[in-house]
């Protein structure tokens, strides 16, 4: 289920629902387009066009139900192989043009080849560049010429007639649909990214600060979360955002922005008593750490805000260890080497191995809030945050439990040996102003 979920996840981001829509429904109108011309042909006793075009609707629908089971990528390889073999077979065994009828099948090459090449875009693939090639060489040589092969069972020009206005007319629909959804689907990361660089450079974007407290619910840092205040509709959530910002290329500088902001603020707390103490912690993504130089840039920060290093924690997620450990282990010792905190976020949620967690100088474990959810009423999940909690004091690293809602829940974490805590129970994300704000009134 976990994997399924996982799949279903990278197809989303790969593709948007407006591609897998235009999919299945070039892939329905060709199948149906294929089901009627096989029991059309059945009734006329041509068996051989029968189970082609059999072979053709029944790759449509396997097609769209790998769609619909998140596994696009391999339902588009799959429809194009088959066409592309069906197609040309078609035309050059019983699509053979005459005097009166031109041939038309090899019009859906085309449509193959720009729905191939859209995936391309999207999920670039030696096979797939691979596939629009032979796509569209195959539409030339076909168009060119009206060579049929020796053994060509040409239909009767009779049926040839109605079929070439029927398979033009679909191929040419079909063909209008992809390059109405090409430039749709060119257009939005292009429109939105541009729409993201220069909300950075309006300065659109802010840290909201959430409370992190120990085990007397005593306020001891925060996590700085990012959000965008667009202008038209308001603060828009970091997952809307983010995958965007990644794959526009901007994640390198919207980090740095983060983590600029995160250290002025950790600059203005320590000239205050109040706020002095308090640490901060920033979610770094995988690629902005894996980066070139990423360690140096954070340790100049340091050193240009004349900030405590302990008071500042760098989150990572379990996906950075998908690279080289040695590369990440080497990153994270020389962030440690200044006193530097390094968390584990969302643990238990990805590649857990005890083998990197070892190896890694890590300072902090943080238990996924799928597990805080349900450790009052479900007994494994209950199991895993006691779980995670012993090997955190096992490893002398601190164990921080997010997504905390209620007070059962801080009650059973707190019980467990869990150290800090954070979550809607102890307060929402909110502004700088806000959070200080809190801070003062809790104080007095």
């Amino acid at each position: 289920m976990a994997a399924g979920a996982a799949r279903q996840t990278d197809e989303a981001a790969r593709f948007s629902a407006r591609f897998v829509l235009a999919y299945r429904w070039i892939a329905a109108a060709v199948g149906l387009l294929s089901l009627g011309w096989a029991i059309f042909f059945s009734v006329q006793g041509i068996w051989a066009l029968t189970a082609s075009q059999s072979v053709v609707a029944l790759v449509a629908a396997v097609g769209i139900m790998l769609s619909a089971r998140g596994r696009l990528a391999t339902a588009l390889l799959l429809t194009q192989v088959a066409y592309l073999f069906s197609i040309i077979l078609l035309c050059l065994v019983f699509d053979v043009p005459s005097a009166e009828v031109p041939r038309v099948s090899h019009l859906f090459l085309l449509v193959l080849a720009l729905v191939g090449y859209l995936n391309f875009k999207r999920q670039p693939s030696l096979l797939q560049k691979g596939l629009v090639g032979a796509c569209v060489l195959a539409f030339v040589g076909i168009s060119s010429t009206s060579y049929a092969l020796p053994f060509a069972q040409p239909i009767d020009d009779a049926i040839r007639t109605y079929g070439a206005w029927v398979n033009a007319s679909v191929a040419t629909l079909s063909l209008m649909a992809c390059v109405y959804f090409f430039q749709l689907e060119l257009q939005r990361p292009d429109q939105r990214g541009q729409e993201l660089k220069a909300a950075l450079r309006g300065h659109q974007f802010e840290l909201f600060y959430q409370p992190q407290v120990d085990r007397a619910e005593k306020t001891t840092g925060a996590e700085a979360l990012l959000r965008w205040k667009h202008p038209v509709r308001g603060y828009v959530p970091p997952g809307d955002f983010i995958p965007l910002a990644e794959e526009i290329g901007l994640m390198r500088e919207l980090g740095f922005w983060v983590l600029e902001t995160a250290c002025r603020t950790l600059e203005a707390w320590s000239r205050h008593p109040e706020t002095s103490q308090l640490t901060l912690s920033v979610n770094v993504s995988a690629s902005q750490f894996l980066d070139e130089g990423f360690e140096q840039v954070v340790l100049q920060l340091v050193d240009r805000f004349a900030i405590d290093p302990r008071r500042l924690k760098l989150e990572i997620t379990e996906s950075v260890m998908m690279t080289s450990t040695d590369l990440v282990t080497a990153k994270m010792q020389i962030l440690r080497s200044i006193g530097l905190g390094l968390a584990l976020d969302d643990f238990g949620t990805g590649y857990s191995s005890l083998a990197y967690i070892r190896r890694l100088p890590l300072t902090q474990l943080k238990i996924d809030r799928s597990f805080v959810q349900d450790v009052t009423g479900n007994e494994r999940s209950a199991a895993v945050a006691r779980s995670v909690v012993q090997l955190g004091r096992d490893l002398d690293l601190d164990v921080l439990a997010e997504g905390v809602e209620t007070r059962d829940q801080f009650v059973f974490l707190r019980d467990c040996g869990c150290e800090e805590f954070q979550g809607f129970h102890f307060g929402r994300p909110m502004p700088l102003a806000d959070f200080e704000n809190t801070l003062a009134r809790r104080a007095a």
